[in-house]
């Protein structure tokens, strides 16, 4: 027996050697070079446009995007090192004391910009909001890998796990990080199993609240397309009928009043600016107006690095967070930012790649509520900088300044990074 535990030991130990010797031949062999490489080149470029934005700020704000943007890179290398089946069981704590933060913002939250959003800790100010989304990613992929939605009342389960911190984010107001939440559950789901039909009925209300205050009389065809999609869809079809296409009516029927009392004057005006910027173009419409103007003047080949004159002067407020692609637009042009739409792309499919080889539900299922969270983020910023959406104040992913959705960012990563390796290990290829 013993000399079977040193065979054991020596063969371990030549394996470990092996890997060492293969590892300082060929170091970056097993390094998923689009999972790491895109996301850090972002970052070290976006820390050139922050400067060039802050250029007036004496460069308050690019060394410290770049220090959290290190520090989050050590938190994803070492989640990358733990198996995701171990957060697994630390699922329910995690989102737990997340919620508990979402709520306790709510009783000594600090305010800024509009919205209550930050917890002061120490004079360090910590952004709950942004962790709630890979706290309910977690949440949600062990509810649907163990209870798979087969039936309409399977979507409970998930829709109260991400209702829950929805509703704290929303009332903050938060408008933009609650409509990740949306993305990630719709997106999740249909990864998950559930039929493309009901994807569009959930977000049928939606759709009908904003055709009865922009094109009402499109309605008359919407909610009965609506109505066919449930009869042929659902199960319990007159009852199915029955529901859907009361809703519709409901929400067609409330959208005035969601507008007068659910939405802040601040969020009215982001979206009647979005509709016609020029209609106030010195106050409610500048924002718009200049990204456009910004992003114009970089032409094919941009201004240059740090040459931006729209940037380097200011023009456009608040240029280093929600509207960073302006300033790469301007200083790289139209060849910069396709680059960096192409990026964004290829990670995504990277992403499904890895999502499509985990060893278990579980895993995929995150996998695939981090591509969510992430895409929406970037198809929502880019096209609200190029006035194809209203400004909802969505960052873009490790180009826009912000600590908290930073770390967030480079965690999410790690998960994705755990994946491929324990997937890769299952395969043996290491």
């Amino acid at each position: 027996m013993v000399s079977a535990l040193a065979r054991s030991s020596a063969a371990g130990r030549r394996g470990l050697f092996s890997k060492r010797r293969a590892w300082r031949r060929r170091p970056l062999q097993d390094v998923d070079l689009i999972l790491w490489g895109i996301p850090l080149a972002m970052t070290l470029v976006s820390g050139i446009l922050i400067a060039s934005t802050q250029r007036q700020a004496a460069y308050a704000e690019w060394y410290q995007h770049w220090i959290t943007a290190a520090v989050g890179m050590g938190l994803a290398l070492l989640l990358a090192r733990v198996p995701l089946r171990r957060l697994q069981s630390l699922q329910w704590p995690i989102y737990g004391l997340t919620v508990a933060s979402l709520i306790a913002v709510r009783v000594i939250g600090t305010s800024a910009l509009g919205a209550q959003s930050w917890i002061n800790i120490g004079g360090f100010y910590v952004q709950p909001s942004e962790f709630a989304k890979l706290a309910a990613i977690l949440l949600l992929a062990g509810v649907l890998s163990r209870y798979p939605v087969e039936r309409p009342v399977d979507l409970l389960r998930p829709t109260m796990v991400i209702g829950l911190p929805w509703i704290l984010v929303f009332i903050q107001p938060d408008l933009g990080t609650s409509l990740v939440f949306g993305a990630v559950l719709l997106t999740m789901l249909f990864w998950a199993g559930m039929p493309l039909a009901w994807v569009l009925l959930l977000l049928s209300p939606l759709f009908t609240a904003i055709l009865s205050g922009t094109l009402p009389w499109a309605l008359t065809g919407w909610i009965p397309l609506m109505g066919v999609i449930a009869w042929r869809s659902l199960p319990w079809k007159r009852l199915a009928l029955t529901v859907v296409l009361a809703v519709q009516g409901l929400f067609a029927v409330a959208t005035p009043w969601l507008w007068s009392h659910g939405l802040k004057p601040h969020q009215q005006d982001r979206l009647v600016m979005f509709l016609d910027p020029s209609k106030d173009p010195l106050g409610g419409g500048y924002h718009l107006l200049q990204s456009k103007v910004g992003i114009g003047s970089g032409g094919l080949w941009g201004t240059g690095l740090m040459q931006g004159n729209l940037t380097k002067l200011r023009f456009i407020p608040e240029q280093h967070t929600d509207f960073i692609f302006s300033a790469l637009g301007e200083e790289t042009g139209f060849l910069g930012s396709m680059l960096v739409v192409a990026g964004f792309a290829l990670l995504m499919w990277r992403l499904l790649q890895i999502a499509g080889k985990a060893t278990s539900d579980f895993e995929s299922l995150v996998v695939v509520g981090v591509g969510a969270m992430l895409m929406f983020q970037v198809v929502v910023n880019i096209n609200m900088t190029i006035g194809l959406g209203p400004i909802t104040g969505i960052p873009l992913p490790w180009l826009s300044y912000g600590r908290f959705a930073m770390l967030v960012n480079f965690m999410a990563l790690g998960l994705c990074a755990s994946v491929n390796r324990q997937s890769r290990a299952s395969r043996g290829r290491w």
